[in-house]
């Protein structure tokens, strides 16, 4: 029946909005997922929760008036009916399991990133989406960020000349025992916010690295037992251009990243933040000027984009194939680092990139309490 349902679809049906599942319910679900569908404008609608926590799934499910189910239940929530698309946000390697779920039932899909821990399922999840026609997008929400996106512009309008050289720094002091610092479930300062500084670097050269150099420090601290305190990465890009970056999490709270080109410098300080506000500066001699970019909610801007390409059935851009370049990428950095190597990088060819004209201003967004959710990061 279900099926029939999606076969025999109506132009009453294309105005609703899209009906979601947020998967996991850790606190970037609960402080930004959760409540950015308060600000869609309609387009979409939280229509289920999935939770492993009995307390959670109480509190949540009465907060959200959303029909919560279990992890052991995901495969019937998704051969309901109930919902048209998921937001994947579990721990990194969990993503492989959810997304291929959504797919087998014909379920849209929206993932964090990374999109995964390993190439093998990245390229899985890609395949599997793609032969059962379900859109698949990585959660990239700096792609709708006004910031972000202005930085792209200047760039490519010159405003620094020609961009030689992007450093970037993405630090921040993880609590213990934090999923963030779990092998097994796929954490790491390089696939949780390291992720950040090598995609703006591919977004603002436009193009794909041919080289990675990289090395770890795993230091005395308890909390590195399974994963490096901090990488430091260096790319190389066409062009004669390069890109550095420092990631950890045993230092104090930075975001922020410089494009050096031949006739200026562009940065941003702060970058990366999805809670407050983003400022740039640019430099041209002698002379600067500095623009700050409030607070939106940059969630419930990839969320509406996403639920637009639903119903209009146009592939969304970051796609999954968007995810796995960058898992790519990753994975050459990491083994970088363990055989104290550089690792060459195959090319792979990239049409679609983020552009100004795909900002979306939401917001701003709620700050709700968690529920047994505790956030990562110290605040120095």
């Amino acid at each position: 029946m279900k099926l029939l349902n999606r076969l025999f679809h109506t132009e009453a049906q294309d105005k609703q909005p899209v009906r979601f599942a947020v998967v996991g319910l850790g606190h970037f679900a609960q402080t930004a997922v959760l409540p950015a569908f308060a600000n869609v404008s309609g387009k979409a609608k939280l229509a289920a929760l999935v939770t492993g926590d009995a307390k959670k799934a109480s509190k949540l499910g009465r907060k959200y008036s959303a029909p919560v189910w279990h992890y052991d239940a995901y495969a019937d929530l998704i051969e309901s009916g109930a919902v048209d698309a998921v937001y994947i946000a579990t721990p990194n390697s969990e993503h492989r399991r959810y997304v291929e779920g959504a797919a087998h039932g014909r379920v849209h899909v929206l993932c964090e990133k990374p999109l995964a821990y390993s190439i093998a399922d990245a390229k899985a999840m890609v395949a599997t989406c793609r032969r059962a026609k379900v859109h698949l997008m990585t959660a990239y929400r700096l792609h709708f960020e006004s910031g972000n996106l202005a930085a792209v512009k200047a760039v490519q309008d010159g405003t620094i000349g020609e961009p030689k050289f992007f450093s970037s720094t993405h630090t921040m002091q993880v609590d213990p025992d934090n999923v963030r610092v779990d092998l097994d479930l796929g954490g790491g300062p390089l696939e949780d916010i390291g992720i950040y500084c090598l995609n703006a670097a591919r977004y603002l050269f436009r193009d794909e690295p041919t080289e990675a150099s990289a090395h770890a420090v795993q230091g005395n601290d308890r909390r590195f037992k399974e994963v490096p305190e901090a990488v430091a990465v260096t790319l190389r890009f066409p062009k004669d251009r390069m890109a550095t970056f420092f990631c950890g999490f045993g230092q104090t709270k930075i975001s922020e990243y410089r494009v050096v080109g031949t006739e200026g410098l562009l940065t941003m300080n702060p970058a990366f933040t999805w809670n407050g506000d983003i400022v740039q500066t640019i430099t041209r001699g002698d002379k600067s000027k500095t623009m700050t970019f409030k607070l939106r909610d940059q969630v419930a801007a990839e969320i509406t984009y996403f639920s637009e390409c639903i119903r209009q059935n146009k592939k969304p851009e970051p796609s999954g194939v968007e995810g796995l370049l960058d898992v790519r990428i990753l994975d050459a950095i990491r083994r970088s680092y363990t055989s104290h190597r550089i690792v060459k990088i195959a090319s792979l060819s990239k049409r679609r990139r983020p552009h100004s004209g795909q900002a979306i201003k939401k917001g701003p967004p709620q700050k709700p309490k968690p529920v047994r959710a505790k956030a990562p990061a110290r605040t120095t």
